[in-house]
């Protein structure tokens, strides 16, 4: 059974972001077309978002989705890797 994903490393990673940039909600949701609700929702938690939405996210940002996603995995051992 693989590790639950973790959710608030995708979180913290946004947040990051967006302070990174000095951006509110309100230039995040511009910039990236997605309504500044689901972006609130995505880093206070309440939701976890579609793969589109962290799609334009990375586009948004400039990342690679990997940037974004690779949260998921952060507080476990990658499959393939020595000890998983």
């Amino acid at each position: 059974m693989p590790p639950d994903p973790d959710l608030s490393g995708m979180r913290v990673v946004l947040a990051r972001l967006r302070a990174e940039r000095g951006w509110t909600f309100d230039e995040l949701a511009e910039r990236s077309g997605l309504a500044r609700r689901t972006l609130i929702d995505l880093e206070h938690g309440r939701t976890s978002g579609s793969v589109t939405t962290w799609h334009a996210l990375a586009h948004t940002f400039d990342v690679p989705i990997e940037h974004l996603l690779g949260a998921l995995c952060d507080d476990h051992t990658l499959p393939g890797t020595p000890g998983s």
